[in-house]
């Protein structure tokens, strides 16, 4: 709902949905600000590319902000990208976040006043930094956090 404050941040990867689609999820669960955190905004996937998205939601009414601060930082994509050692990936981008207050300090105030979902591409949140740059935001607000999937299945208001 357009104006309401969120107690709630949002996450959302656009991995194998369609832009139709994602506009919808972006629509059902209220989101004002899109907050892309890719460190670079870009998408061999038609429509996710950084000024087709940001067009996009606009014309559905929803804002986006482009936040390369807290995207993963490419020496540690690459790393991930040759050894798929996840362990080694999130304690790798959690040095790196852990040198960022000032960009969480940023998406938290962003997050008080705005129904907003960190966008990246990977579907499963698990899988992804956004998870983990939402944790931090949590650890800071006391903010739950959605995680945004395929209709139905969604996991939302995860406090604490």
């Amino acid at each position: 709902m357009a104006g309401v404050k969120s107690h709630e941040l949002h996450t959302i990867g656009y991995e194998g949905l369609d832009t139709e689609e994602f506009l919808n999820l972006l629509s059902k669960h209220d989101i004002e600000t899109l907050v892309d955190i890719r460190e670079l905004p870009l998408s061999r996937k038609s429509g996710f590319s950084k000024k087709a998205l940001a067009a996009s939601v606009k014309r559905r009414g929803v804002g986006y902000i482009h936040l390369p601060h807290l995207g993963c930082p490419k020496a540690i994509r690459n790393r991930y990208r040759d050894d798929r050692n996840w362990v080694r990936y999130q304690r790798d981008f959690l040095k790196y976040l852990a040198t960022q207050d000032e960009a969480i300090a940023d998406l938290t105030t962003m997050a008080r006043n705005s129904c907003c979902a960190l966008l990246c591409f990977e579907a499963d949140h698990n899988l992804c930094h956004r998870s983990m740059v939402a944790d931090a935001v949590k650890q800071v607000s006391g903010m739950g956090v959605c995680h945004i999937r395929a209709p139905g299945e969604s996991q939302c208001n995860l406090r604490g």
